[in-house]
């Protein structure tokens, strides 16, 4: 029985592995690439344990822990923040879940695993009584990604609004007024003008799930429709993906991202080095410009995405990593509090901001004096972040996440864009018809 035992964990271990994202970097150790600990030295503090796969967020959770710890110093916490490659941790985190022991009290889920985990008997715990009550003071969009049968199970890290940042010395060698580039043929000629002038492409288009998704939601189409079936290759996604193909092959105003995604160290220096007039990505990337494109200080511009025709969807929730509060936790009360305390309270918000660069799901603080306060990010961009973000926050589009989300984004990735963008022998229809005829194919078996 053992010997069978192990067999099947390595065989568990292979499938997980084999269905994660392409861009991660996969792990079998078992131990934490780092741990931070805070509240260590607090006598008959409870000790609580948090999974992530990003140091920054580590970092970020041990500072909540240490103002927590002395805002309740009656109710003290020992944090164990434990950072492990991408895969490792999703795969070692659902293990722990399936075999019913061994989960963190806390655990970051990335918004294309969190479905692996919303199903049959989820072991997440509701964050229904933490949300509800301040819920008109959120994005609900941004909830809405880590829900399921009425139930909030992610607390978010941030918005994730989809912007567009505007190489401004580039748009200016080319004549082009960003403030005038209000549709998506606004967008493709002053691309003309750009190419024309420059030499450099307006933008280039990863190979990955990001480089159709914005496009997609804000056509208000989705990869699975509200019932939660799937709609891959409907006309909208169809038409999407015929837009960003005609961007690269037809109006030759892009190209395929350097390194495949916008998280390369390839990307960074061709960037850097002010390789594209203007990048389609989500808020959040303000911190990745700051860290590994210094030379763009001062250089870029953040604007709302150009309108779709027939939409008035100006931004796109994209990306993110939903919190969880894992219901093996024997102190789950306490872990839910401190959850909250951390990221979904209005302190905890302006902490996202100011430490992470990020845009708090929270829009009632978007106007805070500390969230206004100069600071790396006002420096390096402009002082009216907050006023585009308040400018399209009731048209920011959501997305319908399903258990099958991870398989689509896999097919984006491996075979979708491959196809179309980089080989050129499928059409568009013909590769989302072809993916979405394997995925179904995979749901049916499953029911």
């Amino acid at each position: 029985m053992r010997k069978f035992f192990l067999v099947l964990l390595v065989f568990m271990l292979f499938i997980l592995g084999a269905c994660s994202d392409g861009e991660s970097e996969t792990s079998t150790s078992s131990d934490a690439d780092e741990t931070v600990v805070a509240g260590e030295d607090i006598e008959d503090a409870t000790e609580l344990s948090f999974w992530t796969f990003a140091g920054t967020h580590a970092d970020y959770f041990a500072n909540a822990a240490e103002r927590w710890n002395e805002d309740n110093p009656d109710r003290p916490i020992k944090l164990s923040a434990e950072t492990y490659p991408f895969d490792q941790m999703h795969n070692n985190l659902l293990l722990a879940l399936q075999s019913g022991s061994g989960a963190p009290d806390l655990a970051d889920i990335e918004i294309a695993k969190f479905s692996n985990f919303l199903k049959g008997d989820i072991q997440l715990e509701p964050l229904n009584e933490l949300i509800e009550p301040e819920l008109d003071s959120f994005v609900e969009e941004r909830l809405g990604i880590y829900t399921k049968d009425g139930n909030y199970y992610g607390a978010p890290t941030h918005l994730g609004a989809t912007v567009v940042y505007y190489n401004q010395e580039i748009m200016d060698e080319a004549g082009v007024d960003i403030d005038s580039i209000e549709t998506w043929d606004d967008y493709v000629e002053a691309g003309k003008q750009v190419v024309s002038a420059t030499g450099k492409p307006m933008t280039t288009i990863p190979t990955n799930w990001y480089g159709i998704w914005p496009f997609v939601t804000q056509k208000g189409a989705d990869f699975f429709n509200e019932e939660g079936e799937l709609t891959l290759d409907s006309p909208e996604v169809v038409e999407a993906l015929e837009f960003v193909d005609s961007l690269i092959n037809e109006h030759e105003i892009a190209e395929i991202t350097p390194g495949g995604g916008y998280h390369s160290e390839e990307f960074y220096g061709f960037m850097n080095n002010g390789g594209q007039a203007s990048i389609v990505i989500p808020m959040f990337y303000m911190k990745d410009f700051v860290e590994y494109m210094p030379d763009l200080e001062g250089k870029m511009q953040i604007r709302p995405m150009p309108l779709a025709p027939g939409s008035d969807t100006q931004s796109v929730a994209m990306g993110g990593t939903g919190t969880a509060v894992i219901s093996q936790s024997e102190h789950a009360d306490l872990a839910k509090d401190f959850l909250y305390y951390a990221k979904l309270s209005k302190e905890g918000n302006i902490h996202l901001w100011t430490e992470l660069g990020f845009d708090p799901p929270r829009w009632d603080v978007w106007e805070a004096p500390e969230v206004r306060e100069d600071n790396v990010f006002y420096e390096y961009f402009h002082e009216d972040i907050f006023d585009i973000l308040l400018s399209v926050k009731d048209d920011v589009a959501g997305i319908n996440l399903s258990e099958y989300t991870p398989d689509v984004l896999s097919e984006i990735d491996s075979n979708i864009m491959h196809s179309v963008l980089r080989e050129g022998n499928q059409t568009p229809e013909e590769a989302l018809k072809q993916s979405a005829d394997t995925i179904s194919q995979k749901m049916k078996s499953a029911n």
